[in-house]
C-alpha cells in the first residue's frame, strides 16, 4: 500500500535495460555523444517539430534552469500558489534565476485561471519600482492531479503572449496528462503556445532523468551556459539520455502513465463508494480525500503510506494518495479494505 508518491517507486525494466546497454559503451562527454543526439531526434518526433533538449538529473534543476533561461533576473513568474516551483523547490528558481520573483496567481483545482492572470496584469505596477511579469508557469498535471486541456493552455498562453510573457510548463507528470487527456504532446505544448517544457521521467519510472525541451530556442538562448554555471552539465549526460530513450521507446512512458491513472481512478471510485469525500477531480494519478487525524493514524498503523495536509476545517485532513507505474491492483484492493473498516468524515 505504497501510495505516498510516485517518487517512491522503483525503476522500470525498460529504463534499466537502456541504461545497462549504455553503461557497456564508451561515449563522448558533456552531451557530445550519439545517445544524447538520438534523444533530441526522438523528442523531435514525439513533439512533431525540431526541439532543443537539455537532459538533467532532477526536476528542480530542470525548472530552475528553464526559468532562468527565459526570464531576466528582475523578472516575475506568474505561477499557481501550489505550484512545485513555489512550494517544494526552496529558493532554487530564484537563486538560479539570479533573483527572479515568483508571483502567486490563483485558480481552482491547481490550475491558473485566465481571469486571474488578466487581473494580475491589470493591477500590476508598470513602473521601475515593481517586478514586471515576464513569464507564465503552468504545471501539467497539476499539484492536485488535475489537467489543463489544450484550449485552456492556448487561452492562457495567448494572454501571456499579449502581455509579452514567455511560457514555461512544469511537466513532472506530463506523461500522465498526455495519457489522461488523449491529446498529443504537441497539442499540450507548443501548438498551444508553450515555449519550454520540463519533461519528467523520474516519477514515471526512470532512475533520475528529466529534460528541458525548448520549442523556441530564441527565448532560451543561454540555457546551456546556465546549466554549466550552476553545476548541472553532466560529464556522462548520455546516462540520463539513455534512461529517457528507454522510457520513451514503444510508448512505454504513456503505457505506464495510463496504468497509474487507471489505478487512481479505481481508488477514487472505491473511496467514493465507501462514502469518502473527494477534494479534487481525479484526472491523473493523484487522489485527495478528506479524513480525520484518527483515520490517518489508523491507516498508517495498518501499513498504508500516504501524506496528509491540514485544511481550513479543524480536525479535517486532506490525504493525498499517488499511484505509480509499479502500483498494482492488489495495492488498491488492500488499501480499500483498510478504509472500509472506518467511518468517513
Amino acid at each position: 500500500m505504497k501510495l505516498a508518491s510516485d517518487n517512491t517507486s522503483g525503476v522500470c525494466p525498460e529504463v534499466l535495460a537502456a541504461l545497462n546497454d549504455e553503461a557497456a559503451r564508451f561515449g563522448a562527454a558533456y552531451g557530445n555523444d550519439p545517445t544524447s543526439a538520438k534523444l533530441t531526434d526522438v523528442l523531435g518526433e514525439v513533439f512533431e517539430r525540431p526541439v532543443q533538449v537539455v537532459p538533467v538529473a532532477t526536476g528542480t534543476a530542470a525548472n530552475s534552469l528553464a526559468l532562468a533561461a527565459i526570464n531576466p533576473p528582475w523578472g516575475g513568474v506568474a505561477c499557481h500558489p501550489e505550484a512545485h516551483i513555489a512550494v517544494d523547490e526552496l529558493s532554487a528558481p530564484t537563486l538560479i534565476g539570479g533573483g527572479l520573483t515568483l508571483i502567486p496567481t490563483e485558480g481552482e483545482d491547481g490550475r491558473i485561471s485566465l481571469e486571474a492572470l488578466a487581473e494580475l496584469a491589470r493591477r500590476r505596477d508598470s513602473s521601475v519600482h515593481a517586478v514586471p511579469l515576464t513569464s507564465l508557469s503552468l504545471t501539467q498535471s497539476t499539484e492536485v492531479g488535475t489537467n489543463y486541456q489544450p484550449d485552456e493552455i492556448e487561452a492562457l498562453c495567448g494572454e501571456a503572449r499579449r502581455l509579452g510573457m514567455t511560457v514555461h510548463m512544469d511537466g513532472a507528470r506530463f506523461a500522465n496528462a498526455v495519457a489522461a487527456t488523449n491529446s498529443s504532446p504537441a497539442d499540450l505544448t507548443w501548438r498551444s503556445g508553450v515555449d519550454v517544457l520540463c519533461l519528467g521521467a523520474t516519477k514515471g519510472g526512470a532512475l533520475g532523468a528529466e529534460a528541458v525541451v525548448v520549442f523556441r530556442p530564441e527565448v532560451a538562448e543561454h540555457l546551456d551556459r546556465h546549466r554549466k554555471r550552476t553545476g548541472h552539465l553532466l560529464s556522462k549526460q548520455r546516462m540520463v539520455s539513455a534512461q529517457m530513450l528507454g522510457w520513451l521507446k514503444n510508448d512505454t512512458w504513456l503505457r505506464y502513465a495510463s496504468h497509474a491513472n487507471d489505478l487512481a481512478t479505481r481508488l477514487a471510485e472505491g473511496l467514493t463508494d465507501l462514502g469518502y469525500e473527494l477534494l479534487h477531480r481525479v484526472e491523473s494519478n493523484m487522489v485527495f480525500v478528506a479524513i480525520s487525524p484518527e483515520q490517518a493514524q489508523d491507516w498508517w498503523a495498518a501499513g498504508a503510506e500516504f501524506y496528509v495536509q491540514p485544511t481550513e476545517t479543524p480536525r479535517r485532513l486532506a490525504a493525498r494518495f499517488v499511484t505509480s507505474w509499479s502500483s498494482t491492483d492488489a495495492d488498491i484492493e488492500s488499501f480499500l479494505k483498510v478504509c472500509g473498516g472506518h467511518e468517513s468524515i
